[in-house]
């Protein structure tokens, strides 16, 4: 079924939503949250994009897949729960992590293979979810 004309007016207010947020950044920040975004879509072709809570995120078969948000030193990428922080202990270990919050220094390189394995992880957390 072709997406409805509401869908499609959805998705490019999301995409007006998130371009606009990303302008607001400052240079670091946008390329921090724009490596973000590209990580998770590269991830998850599927996802939908959201813009909800004042930040950008994805939906991954209707449900909450990843929000990112750039703060004054780090981006943070949400939600990892205590499920993935335990998994990804050890590539872990160099970021803060808080209640479902991975924190990037905005000083290092966004760690794109990580977040891929971080989306994915999710992707399977959402899978798994519907299964029981």
């Amino acid at each position: 079924m072709p997406p409805s004309s509401s869908s499609k007016v959805d998705a490019k207010q999301t995409t007006q939503r998130r371009r606009t947020y990303l302008a607001s950044l400052t240079p670091d920040k946008r390329r921090a949250a724009k490596a973000i975004h590209d990580a998770v879509r590269s991830a998850a072709p599927g996802a939908t994009e959201v813009f909800s809570y004042g930040i950008p995120g994805f939906r991954y078969e209707g449900k909450p897949l990843v929000w990112y948000a750039a703060w004054a030193k780090h981006v943070s990428v949400y939600p990892i729960g205590t499920a993935l922080r335990r998994a990804f202990a050890a590539d872990l270990a160099t970021y803060k992590t808080s209640k479902g919050t991975v924190q990037f220094p905005l000083e290092n390189p966004m760690p794109v293979a990580l977040i891929k394995r971080l989306v994915k992880a999710r992707i399977a957390q959402i899978r798994a979810n519907e299964r029981v």
